[in-house]
Parts: structure tokens; C-alpha cells; sequence
């Protein structure tokens, strides 16, 4: 089955990352489009991006969280499923591409939901990560532009969760074992990264309460296709 995707993959600060990230999706059979939205980085992420010909580049003018900058990348994408990328991944091939797409693309789930090989061992015990950044969906699952707007900086994933749920789709978890996204403090170093993983647990906390996030793990399991 053909399945044209537009991969959506936002970035704040990725210089020293992105682009081999962009080499593996940038002519890959399975990916149509690439669209990268630079949320206001201040560190060459978007002239990076500049020269990775086949990356489509959306520059916004100031930092405004990962959920808005998907939002814009879902505003430009041209194909109705949506391949959802971090822009710090380590280990990403063709081949990992492939595993994520190949569910959604033969009709055996609805959306895949990538299982990285550093995700944290509770995830990787349950056969579950639930707020993976790397994703196959079609754009109804992700909800309108203006309310991931509305949402905190980094609600997008358990707000996903909910339309998941509401609507039943299925879900196809894919191990990447060969993948790795790197901790914030070997990026930013140890005590900024603490804070940065803080505030996104906040957001994650304000989107919605902690209970509901164990409800929406029991819930996806129950989900799984694959």
C-alpha cells in the first residue's frame, strides 16, 4: 500500500545533532517531505538545516515549545500521516525508518510508536514508551493547529494519547534498539538538563495528572496491535 509521509521533525538548539539526523529521512523511499521547524534556536540549527538539500525549513522567530512548533509543521505538511521525529537522535538508519513506517504502512496498526534502546528501563520492561517522540500518525490523531497551541510547551505526547485512546486506534510498538536519544545533561550539562527534564515533566503534569498517565500506559497496552 502506497503512504505518502511528511516527516515533522522540530528542533531548538540541535546544531551538533540535526544533520545526521536529516541525512537518514532526506531521500528515504518511505518519507515524501521533510519538514524541520527551528523554534527560535540560537545556535545554527536553521543554518544547518539550510544546507542539507531535500529539508524544507521553518524558522520561527522565538522559542515556543515542541508542541507549537509540531503545530506548524502539521499546518505545512502536504500528506495526511505524519512521521514525528526528535532532531537528537543517535543511531537513526534506514532501517529503523522502515521498522516505524511499515506497520501504519501495511495496515497492520493505525500508529507506530518507536521503543528506543536508551529508553528508560521501565518502558522498555512493559514494552512501552508513552511519551516517545518518534511517531507514525495520521493527522486526525493529533488534534487541530490551534489546540496544540494551546497546550504546555511539551503536552504534545499524552495529549496524542488521549485521541489514541478515545479512539481505539492501534497501536504498533517498534524497538529500536540501535537508536538512542541523548540525556539532556550531556547536552547542557548535568544540573540544566535536571531542570530541563523537570519542566517537561511539569508540562507533561499540566496536560494531565499523574494518575490519568498511568491510565493512559494500561490503556496503550491494551491498544497494541503489534
Amino acid at each position: 500500500m502506497s503512504l505518502p509521509v511528511t516527516c515533522v521533525i522540530p528542533a531548538f538548539n540541535e546544531a551538533p545533532r540535526i544533520a545526521a539526523v536529516l541525512r537518514s529521512v532526506v531521500g528515504h523511499p518511505a518519507i515524501a517531505e521533510v519538514v524541520v521547524v527551528d523554534d527560535g534556536s540560537s545556535d545554527g540549527t536553521a543554518e544547518v538545516t539550510r544546507g542539507i538539500k531535500g529539508a524544507r525549513l521553518i524558522a520561527l522567530p522565538q522559542n515556543r515549545g515542541k508542541s507549537w512548533a509540531v503545530s506548524v509543521g502539521i499546518e505545512e505538511a502536504r500528506h495526511d500521516h505524519i512521521l514525528l521525529l526528535d532532531s537528537d537522535l543517535i543511531g537513526l538508519g534506514p532501517a529503523a525508518l522502515d521498522a516505524l513506517i511499515a506497520p501504519v504502512r501495511e495496515g497492520r496498526s493505525d500508529v507506530s510508536i518507536s521503543l528506543r534502546g536508551n529508553a528508560p528501563w521501565p518502558w522498555r520492561a512493559i514494552g512501552l514508551d508513552y511519551i516517545s517522540g518518534e511517531r507514525v500518525v495520521p493527522k486526525r490523531f493529533l488534534g487541530t493547529p490551534g489546540a496544540l497551541r494551546a497546550l504546555p510547551r511539551f503536552g504534545l505526547e499524552v495529549d496524542m494519547n488521549r485521541r489514541l485512546i478515545a479512539e481505539r486506534a492501534r497501536i504498533a510498538v517498534v524497538r529500536w534498539p540501535e537508536v538512542a536519544s541523548p540525556w539532556k545533561g550531556a547536552k547542557r550539562g548535568r544540573w540544566q538538563g535536571i531542570r530541563a527534564d523537570a519542566r517537561m515533566l511539569g508540562d507533561m503534569f499540566r496536560t494531565i495528572p499523574p494518575y490519568q498517565a498511568v491510565g493512559q500506559i494500561w490503556a496503550m497496552r491494551r491498544l497494541r496491535a503489534i
